[in-house]
């Protein structure tokens, strides 16, 4: 795993490892905490991504293996749904993903899971910024998937801020991957996306949703890490961000999606 660059913040390292400790520990006890900005006051930006990546090493010594990174926090719908009005990003691992098709575990997993629909990308070169643009991002680009991400978070009643959020993971919970195709011809801004939930219709949306573009979403990721040493690398996932509102799903729901020109993707939640 690439050592980041030390972020600049408020606390001491100790603090922030602490933090990531607990965090750790609420994931796997399925609990929550209360939140990090109502009891550390002066925590920063980058004293959250510090403790979101103590999290990550507490979980890659616990015998996860990284895959891949997401953005979270792109559609206006999204932001407005959380109160949370700037992107942010996290890690994922193995134990995270899971086929279409298939059942996904939520209630033995996740503590207050909500699914959104996305478009995800499989890497077949390095991106690492800065400098990094949409048109980088594609040529960068093996193939697109349609994803559902299954966010969950460890604070108390989704009671989050950007620090908050930044420090759990950016809210990472599981995922759900269809079949991989090109990104030749995908239209990125205009694509459909249409989410069923139970047989009913629950969203729509398009490409557009995210920053502009799944593209702008990359590129704003690889841009990002880069400032923190970093690197975007072949072979991984990345998870560009919600499409449409987030939905609330329990054990017993269905849920699908179809994205235009890229394909479907379905999940049962037990």
């Amino acid at each position: 795993m690439t050592s980041p660059a030390e972020p600049r913040g408020a606390l001491d390292t100790a603090t922030k490892n602490v933090l990531g400790d607990e965090l750790f520990d609420a994931l796997r006890e399925r609990r929550t905490v209360a939140p990090l900005t109502e009891r550390v006051p002066g925590i920063t930006i980058d004293d959250a991504y510090w403790i979101s990546r103590r999290l990550l090493e507490r979980r890659l010594s616990n015998g996860e293996t990284l895959i891949g990174k997401k953005i979270g926090v792109t559609s206006k719908a999204v932001q407005n749904m959380l109160d949370v009005h700037q992107p942010d990003f996290g890690y994922l691992t193995d134990k995270m993903r899971y086929r279409s098709g298939g059942e996904m575990p939520i209630s033995g997993e996740l503590i207050q899971p909500r699914a959104e629909g996305e478009i995800a990308f499989v890497l077949k070169r390095d991106l690492k910024g800065p400098g990094v643009t949409p048109d980088d991002a594609l040529a960068a680009t093996e193939g697109v998937i349609p994803c559902f991400e299954i966010v969950d978070s460890r604070i108390r009643d989704w009671k989050i801020r950007i620090q908050d959020t930044v420090s759990d993971n950016a809210s990472s919970g599981l995922f759900v991957l269809g079949d991989v195709v090109s990104p030749d011809g995908v239209d990125f801004v205009g694509c459909k996306i249409a989410v069923h939930k139970n047989g009913r219709l629950l969203s729509e949306g398009q490409g557009s949703a995210a920053l502009g573009s799944p593209l702008i979403c990359v590129a704003w990721l690889a841009n990002t890490l880069g400032a923190y040493g970093i690197p975007l690398r072949a072979g991984e996932v990345i998870l560009s961000g919600s499409l449409v509102p987030l939905e609330p799903v329990v054990a017993g729901d269905e849920m699908s999606l179809v994205i235009e020109g890229i394909g479907s993707a379905e999940v049962r939640f037990v």
